[in-house]
């Protein structure tokens, strides 16, 4: 075996226990065919995932790669031939064989990604792998859905005046953020900001504003499950009341920044439109997740000059070519302190 050009950055890479910053859950073994696999190299959607995501070099390295862990060799070292093993292999074997090398001590799992609830398992699932129990990361958006839903069911024979909902929704989501954000299981908060309506988060608005936005939403709500936030007055003022609360307890809020799928805007996917906010809320950890790719350097100069920014770099890997992830690396470290810098897998639905 090749001895590590750099052995002390060898053993703290494959030997130091690591805190996953931000993942997914597993997929319940009834589900585990649920989502394509090509979702682990790339975040194209319909055809772009299935036909062309296979032709990346992410494609080619994660084939190489998952072929040596699954016992691949020569002809059968092929992405399709990986799919095949992985789907022949039991389920929690499938599981450890991923897990055990990766020395993880605790990951933080965003639970509310679309889905999961009816297809993955629970968070506390996943502390057979870690050494760690593992926490949550709660995402506001959906967590703000759900309970607008609830209301506008719970109140449909006698709907409330525009200001009463916006005055009752208020006040429950702000009792449902406090009591997340004093739990000990829950270890933050996540923002999809990024998709919905871009990065450059507004840091105020009227109440004339506000009600206008909120109208707007409940233009297209039909029923139950038809709910969803994505006009910016609204999306941007339950931001700041979440940033609100996660400072007055300390905990983080995390951020989608730059690479994902078609849903975003990528020109305003950059965190660099954050600057406001981040002013705005001193005493708030912000965590940019995904290395901000391609905009990276934004991140690190935000993570140099304010003290309640750090930036994370899961998930491009191993979305990009390996040059592509060494450039990364490079361009973090332009600007970024080391003490700033936080790891995730970003794990998708296994």
């Amino acid at each position: 075996m090749l001895k590590p050009t750099y052995p002390e950055l060898a053993k703290a890479a494959f030997a130091y226990p690591a805190i996953d910053n931000h993942a997914h859950p597993f997929l319940k073994e009834a589900n585990r065919a649920s989502v394509p696999f090509e979702g682990l190299i790339s975040e194209a959607q319909g055809e772009a995932l299935s036909n062309d995501s296979v032709h990346t070099l992410a494609c080619y390295r994660a084939a190489s790669q998952l072929s040596k862990l699954f016992g691949l060799k020569g002809d059968e070292a092929t992405w399709e031939s990986v799919k095949e093993k992985r789907a022949s292999l039991d389920y929690m074997e499938l599981c450890k064989l991923c897990m055990e090398p990766t020395g993880i001590q605790c990951i933080l799992i965003d639970d509310g990604l679309g889905g999961v609830k009816e297809w993955a398992e629970e968070y506390q699932w996943h502390d057979q792998f870690t050494t760690s129990p593992t926490k949550r990361i709660v995402r506001l958006e959906v967590l703000a859905q759900d309970l607008l839903e609830d209301i506008l069911v719970s109140h449909a024979a006698a709907p409330l005046s525009m200001s009463d909902l916006m005055a009752f929704f208020t006040d429950e989501f702000t009792s449902m953020i406090t009591i997340n954000a004093a739990d000990d299981q829950v270890a933050g908060f996540k923002s999809v900001a990024c998709y919905r309506t871009g990065l450059d988060i507004g840091t105020s608005c009227t109440p004339e504003e506000l009600q206008k936005s909120l109208a707007n939403i409940l233009n297209n709500f039909s029923g139950k499950g038809s709910l969803r936030f994505a006009d910016k007055t609204f999306n941007d003022f339950i931001v700041r009341l979440v940033l609100a609360i996660a400072g007055t307890y300390k905990k983080p809020v995390q951020f989608h920044t730059g690479l994902g799928d078609n849903d975003i805007r990528l020109a305003k996917s950059s965190p660099s439109f954050m600057q406001p906010v981040i002013e705005a809320f001193p005493d708030t950890p912000f965590v940019l997740l995904h290395s901000s790719y391609p905009y990276t350097r934004d991140a690190g100069y935000l993570a140099a000059v304010y003290k309640n920014v750090y930036l994370d770099f899961g998930e491009i890997f191993p979305f990009v070519s390996g040059e592509g992830q060494r450039a990364v690396i490079r361009q973090m470290f332009e600007l970024c302190p080391a003490n700033k810098l936080l790891w995730s897998s970003e794990c998708p639905l296994f």
